[in-house]
């Protein structure tokens, strides 16, 4: 810690990251162990992170993350909208494709940012908000395969008609981008994606994820 830094706050955020990463919660004890701090700095953490609902603690004492962080998280999207929006214009304009940016939202994948080309006769009509099984089209299949090679060797997903009859996607993940699970990517009206398509989405994934590191 130095002397510009708050080692209470630190603790905390500490804290919500810990809690982040397990399904099942900790408790105070568990806590103290990971943090390295006695159970009384522990138990003043909780109950100011449970004022403002970011931790909540069950029945049995496990504290666990609070929903008070998926209110937050919600302002997320706003920004990275904005940070992936560059990329996404010249995607969209230099495939002639749709071009979106992509979010995990919990079991789904949820396009947060969409851009169309301007200079098609026509394409495929992609709104932000739409949401679909991880496991289905391109933008969630690439998401788990990043999930799958946490090395960053992923490459590009291709699909055909998973979610729209006569449309194909490519997408790529996010990658090194903390906090941020995501994938770029285009749908098109095709009956396969243009051989060019795949590294041109790796290529605007990458941007993406410089701009919002």
């Amino acid at each position: 810690m130095t002397a510009e830094t708050s080692q209470t706050l630190d603790r905390g955020l500490r804290v919500l990251k810990l809690l982040a990463d397990t399904d099942h919660g900790l408790t105070v004890t568990e806590l103290s162990t990971k943090l390295g701090v006695n159970r009384t700095v522990v138990y003043r953490l909780l109950a100011t992170l449970e004022q403002h609902a970011l931790v909540r603690r069950d029945l049995g004492g496990r504290a666990r993350v609070g929903l008070g962080v998926l209110r937050l998280g919600r302002q997320v999207h706003p920004l990275v909208r904005e940070a992936a929006l560059p990329a996404l214009r010249s995607l969209a304009e230099d495939i002639g494709a749709t071009a979106h940016l992509t979010l995990v939202d919990g079991a789904d994948a949820l396009a947060v940012a969409v851009v169309e080309p301007t200079w098609t006769d026509y394409h495929v009509a992609y709104r932000a908000g739409f949401r679909h099984p991880l496991d289905r089209g391109a933008a969630g299949k690439a998401i788990l395969a990043a999930r799958a090679k946490p090395s960053g060797d992923c490459g590009y997903t291709l699909t055909h008609g998973e979610l729209e009859a006569g449309a194909s996607g490519a997408a790529a993940p996010l990658l090194g981008v903390t906090g941020v699970e995501g994938s770029v990517g285009v749908v098109m009206l095709a009956d396969a994606v243009p051989e060019r398509v795949g590294p041109r989405v790796v290529d605007a994934a990458r941007e993406v994820a410089e701009a919002l590191r």
